[in-house]
């Protein structure tokens, strides 16, 4: 069901919900909404475009809403093909029609669309610029790397509406649950924009200074209300890498099973302490978008992981490596290595942990050779002690 936003903005977004990898890397098992508005006016401005996959029935959705109208602008707050792949079509369609946006998108347009020249049809906007549509008066604000660099936000303060670009965005369809918001919404921020806090957090404070009744991103649903509310609390939590939840994220990678049995083992011990919450991953088979969700969300995290050519299990590694392009920080780990004749794997997750900002490594290393056994089980035990304290 397309949401219904403003008498004078319509969604014109398009459900994929065949499409089972965003980004050709993050699972989307109900699919994913390119979302696109038309603000009806004195004139008409189109905000944003499509998907190339669901181009077609945009471009009949588009005609549909216009009932033989022109538009007027076509508003690009993001290059990224998911969301502007319709420019240069657009551009044909409607001949009058000119092109809105950031300086620097200016610079990429051609980048994706190198057949045709588009630089006559387009007007750069800059901080605070302003365009009238008649009762509808467009302020543009710069948001640079949230979550790359040519893009903006626009705001209009007669619906008091803000258009957030992919900013407050969400994996899944239009018409999923939108009570379920924060789940999804918080894999796709720090997946999509985790790595750049300071940006978002600059966002949030030039936000604050408007009068906003509705969010709406170029993906998930329109937020209002208690969802508005706890969209910006959660905003703020994660663009300065805060702790969400208090608890313990527990991430293994084990070659056969061995390593899962001591991971199962401490969340037991942990639970027994008097831990409220511990959550727990198996990289080699869960989706590794959702143990950097989990990664964030909480504040202390374990590490364990088997030896591997003299190094690192392949799927830890990749975790952590994800975790440093994301810039993970600010939080708490312990490590646990298993190496049947020679463990290396804590000596690599040190190294890696020690490159990343303001992580701080509790308890001592615990060394695991090969299954389990009852003497292991006091170093669990220490651990544990350490990770609470």
């Amino acid at each position: 069901m397309k949401p219904t936003i403003t008498p004078d903005i319509l969604y014109i977004g398009q459900d994929d919900a065949d499409l089972r990898l965003f980004e050709s890397q993050y699972d989307v098992p109900e699919g994913m909404c390119y979302n696109s508005y038309l603000i009806q006016d004195e004139k008409i401005a189109i905000m944003d475009t499509s998907d190339r996959r669901t181009m077609s029935q945009w471009m009949s959705d588009l005609k549909d809403a216009l009932a033989g109208r022109q538009p007027d602008y076509l508003i690009v707050h993001h290059v990224e093909p998911d969301h502007a792949s319709g420019i240069a079509e657009v551009a044909n369609a409607f001949p009058g029609i000119q092109i809105i946006c950031s300086a620097k998108a200016k610079t990429m347009i051609p980048l994706f669309f190198p057949e045709g020249d588009l630089s006559d049809r387009i007007t750069t906007v800059k901080e605070g610029d302003t365009l009238s549509l008649g009762k509808h008066e467009l302020k543009f604000i710069m948001a640079p790397m949230v979550h790359w660099p040519e893009v903006m936000v626009t705001y209009d303060a007669t619906d008091k509406v803000l258009f957030s670009a992919d900013g407050f965005g969400k994996f899944g369809v239009i018409d999923a649950d939108p009570d379920d918001w924060a789940c999804e919404a918080r894999r796709y921020y720090f997946n999509i924009c985790g790595k750049y806090g300071a940006p978002v957090s600059t966002l949030l404070k030039k936000a604050a200074a408007l009068e906003i009744e509705q969010i709406l991103p170029l993906h998930g649903p329109v937020l209002k209300g208690e969802m508005l509310s706890e969209a910006l609390r959660l905003y703020g939590i994660w663009s300065q890498y805060g702790v969400e939840s208090e608890g313990v994220f527990i991430a293994h990678a084990s070659i056969h099973g061995n390593t899962a049995e001591a991971a199962a083992k401490l969340k037991e011990i942990l639970l027994a302490k008097g831990c409220k919450k511990v959550a727990i991953c198996d990289l080699c088979r869960e989706d590794q978008a959702e143990a950097i969700e989990d990664a964030f969300k909480y504040g202390k995290m374990v590490l364990a992981a088997s030896s591997y050519d003299a190094g690192l299990f392949p799927p830890m590694y990749d975790f952590i490596h994800h975790l440093q392009l994301k810039t993970w920080q600010k939080r708490e780990v312990a490590l646990i290595e298993n190496g049947s004749w020679a463990p290396s794997a804590g000596r690599v997750m040190t190294q890696m942990m020690q490159e990343m900002k303001d992580i701080t490594i509790k308890g001592d290393l615990v060394t695991l050779r090969g299954k389990m056994k009852p003497a292991d089980i006091p170093a669990l035990e220490a651990l544990a002690d350490a990770i609470l304290a």
